[in-house]
This record gives C-alpha cells, structure tokens and sequence, in this order.
C-alpha cells in the first residue's frame, strides 16, 4: 500500500517545498450568531496545500475541521458566515467569489466526498443518472456523453461490474460502494484538490483500509491534491505527508508527518499520539487503560482566557493564562501554538487581531 503523498516523498523532509501551493487558507474566521454574540467556529485558520500532496487536517470532534472545509467550498449553513480571512485557490480568492462564480469552481477546480454516502446520494435516483448529472452541471456535454462518462467513472473507482451499476439504486449497494460512488462523482470533472471529509467514518476497517488504497492510487494517476479531514492519526502516519493538528476552532500545530509523530510539540498533540492503542502483549508493565487527556473541550461560546488548551494542559504556565500565544516556530515547517517553544512567532504565522 503506497502512501497519498508518494509523488512528493523525495522533498518531504527538504526545508523548502518546492511545489506551488494550489490551496492558501489564510486567517480564515467563520462566525456563527447566538444569543450572546458572534462565536467564531473556525478562528485565524491559516495553512497551504500544494500540488499533489496529502494534507491532514486532525483534532477532536466539534475542532472546526469540517466547519474548515465547508468554509472552503462556500458551503457553511446559514447564518453562519465567513467574517475574515482568504480562502485563495491558485490565487482566486474564493471568498470574493458571487455564489454563480463559486458554483463553477466546486466540481471543476475543488471537489469534496462527504463522510456518509446515504445522506449524500438521493435514493430515489438511479447511480448513473446521478454520476451523470454531476458530469452535465460542469459540462457541456450531451446525457449520452455524460451516461458513457459515469460508466468511465465506476471503472476508475474499482466497482465491479460498472456499466450494469449504473442501473443500481443506492440501497443496493454496500457502504464502501457507496463511498467509491461518492468519490466517482467528485473526480467526475477532473478537480485539482479533493477534499475528503472523514470519508472512512461510517465503514468497517477492512473497507477503510480500501478506500485509502483507491485515494492513494487516484492520487498518484491523477496528480490531485488532497485535503484529508480525519481524527484517525493511523490514517494520517500511511497516507499523508504534512499534518495540521485543530482544538477549539484554531491551529495549534502543523509539521510533517514524520516529525509530527517522532516529536509533537504541542501537549495537545503529544496527548493525541498518547491515546492511541498500541500493541503492547505480553507487556507486565504496560499500563492496562490507555492514557487520556484530562478534561473536557470547552465549549466555543465560553473559551478560557490566554492558551484555549491551558485548563487540559499539564505543561501549563502563568503565561498560559494571559495572551494567547502565535504560532511559533519549532523547526524549518514545524510550528506550534505553545510559549513552551519561545516567544519568536514566524511573521507569516502571525494572525491579525
């Protein structure tokens, strides 16, 4: 099994990276109102993706990942909003974009697969007139064009048998079927980026470990990008090249994978990696319950004062409890929001107050 950023791995540990940067994330706000003010969901969120590699994006349920995604595509319910930052995608800020200009973006240039395949195809429409309409929306082609294109797509994800499922409804097919489906219609019009929203979540392990496979050969034969939304950090050390670690609406962390994981630098992420499983049989004095991380996340309408991590933290200091603190540098692409690491912020990292 070859991992999503193969293409890439020769100048993954280079201090430079020198493949242009195809997705630019910079001091990204989405705001929520509630009854006490604007909540920001997503908070001075800034990291690249560049050409044909593997992004991670991981952190704890209700981190702002998917709110993260959802604000790149232009797709955050209402009244959620995006109130400040750039989303720029080879230089377009698609946060300028009229929602007429955005729909030819989504499909064309960036695609996403969402996380469960029910919700997202329509049950009463057969698979191929919804792979096909996918292809019409984005181009002008004929419904045979589009009907022969959708049976190319089946073919490329792996289904068996493609031409006779496209006559299929969705309950017939099983849930990695499903998702292959999903992931046909989003490379359907040869999208640069894929975004990949928790695309495993809701199948078994065998199927999980398939669908990465499919990602990573997709990737590999067509030169995509790949924003990959997970909390599964064994998904992140296979497949992915870089990793930007999430809590509380913010970026706390971002490194290459295999520093990320020989030496985290943020006690949040040391407290991820601690809480994974290990094989340890065999072991006397391997502890019997798997290290947690104390506390709970607070919630983002009532966020503590300095480090949002200061009240779980157990390298916690007075200055923890003043201003939060910028990201700052732990080596060339490593950074970290913690004072742990000094008080030399890197100037692009800094985020406007």
């Amino acid at each position: 099994m070859q991992p999503l950023g193969l293409p890439g791995a020769a100048v993954a540990d280079a201090d430079v990276d020198p493949r242009e940067a195809i997705l630019e994330v910079k001091n990204l706000r989405t705001s929520f109102p509630t009854d006490g003010g604007l909540v920001h969901a997503v908070d001075n969120v800034s990291f690249s993706v560049r050409k044909g590699e593997a992004l991670a994006l991981v952190g704890e349920s209700g981190c702002g990942k998917s709110v993260t995604a959802m604000s790149i595509m232009r797709l955050v319910a209402p009244p959620g909003r995006i109130t400040a930052g750039e989303v720029r995608f080879k230089g377009k800020n698609l946060a300028d974009l009229s929602e007429h200009d955005m729909r030819t973006v989504r499909g064309n240039d960036i695609a996403m697969v969402f996380q469960e395949p029910m919700t997202s195809l329509n049950p009463v429409f057969k698979i191929g007139a919804q792979v096909a309409e996918a292809v019409r929306i984005h181009n002008k082609v004929s419904k045979k064009e589009a009907w022969k294109r959708a049976g190319e797509m089946l073919e490329l994800v792996s289904i068996p048998d493609p031409i006779k499922r496209l006559d299929d409804y969705p309950h017939q097919l099983s849930g990695g079927m499903r998702q292959r489906v999903m992931i046909a219609m989003a490379l359907s019009c040869d999208p640069e980026l894929l975004i990949a929203d928790e695309p495993t979540t809701a199948l078994d392990v065998t199927i999980q470990a398939q669908i990465m496979e499919l990602l990573a050969s997709l990737q590999q034969r067509l030169g995509l990008a790949i924003l990959l939304i997970t909390h599964d950090l064994g998904v992140v050390a296979e497949f992915c090249e870089r990793v930007v670690v999430m809590y509380t609406g913010r970026v706390v962390e971002e490194s290459p994978v295999r520093e990320l994981f020989a030496a985290p630098a943020h006690p949040y992420t040391r407290g991820l990696l601690k809480s994974l499983p290990s094989v340890s049989a065999g072991d006397p004095s391997a502890p019997n319950r798997l290290p947690t991380i104390k506390g709970m996340v607070p919630p983002i309408s009532n966020l503590p004062h300095g480090c949002k991590f200061n009240p779980r933290c157990p390298d916690v200091m007075d200055i923890c409890l003043g201003n939060e603190p910028a990201r700052m540098i732990v080596s060339p692409g490593h950074d970290a929001r913690c004072y742990l690491h000094g008080d030399e912020a890197d100037p692009e990292r800094v985020e406007k107050a």
